[in-house]
């Protein structure tokens, strides 16, 4: 049975962890296997995220379970939580401990600072790659998500659906993945593409 946790803070960009959350919980449906997704923040109670969306964390810091797999979401909270040690030392600590270390968009920063994700080839929203790089980060640009050693980070928003669904099936397997990304009706399309 696999654990994942999702970080939360003030400031936290909604579908980082909504995606992703959607991901996991759906691959347990299909799985029926227990499988447990949990919200974690410093302390449990309600957490205004970016966009004024209030979810609830589930756990504190200090009364969640033990984790297989880390998710650190990004959101315009990153820059002032990058500077709070409680945070940065929880993901250090939880991190020693997890099979998989991820990321969405400015989550990068959390991770690099935290220190799990120094060492890692990072991805991260494109409009923050240089910031990131600044910081002493090695960022990978043009890549939807990037795979290195147990961390996993990703660009922004929805690219986080994408790197979710490629840990499942890294954790159960492709042919799972692809179950689960049919039961979501996962199948980007969108009306304006990019000019050329």
């Amino acid at each position: 049975m696999t654990t994942y946790g999702l970080l939360l803070f003030p400031g936290t960009e909604e579908l980082d962890f909504v995606g992703p959350w959607e991901v996991f919980c759906a691959s347990s449906m299909v799985l029926d296997a227990g499988e447990r997704v949990v919200t974690i923040a410093e302390k449990p109670g309600v957490v205004r995220c970016a966009k004024g969306l209030e979810i609830v964390a589930q756990h504190g810091f200090a009364d969640h379970p033990a984790l297989d797999v880390l998710l650190v979401p990004g959101g315009r909270g990153t820059r002032k939580e990058v500077e709070n040690p409680a945070l940065l030392d929880w993901i250090r600590r939880v991190a020693t401990d997890c099979t998989w270390v991820t990321s969405v968009c400015t989550g990068s920063l959390l991770l690099h600072a935290a220190g799990p994700g120094r060492d890692a080839r990072l991805a991260t929203h494109w409009s923050f790659e240089d910031t990131l790089e600044a910081r002493g980060a090695r960022v990978v640009r043009d890549a939807r998500w990037v795979h290195d050693g147990k961390i996993v980070s990703s660009q922004g928003v929805s690219a986080g659906i994408d790197m979710s669904l490629w840990l499942i099936g890294q954790i159960v397997s492709p042919e799972h993945a692809r179950e689960v990304q049919r039961y979501i009706q996962y199948d980007p399309a969108p009306p304006y593409q990019e000019e050329a």
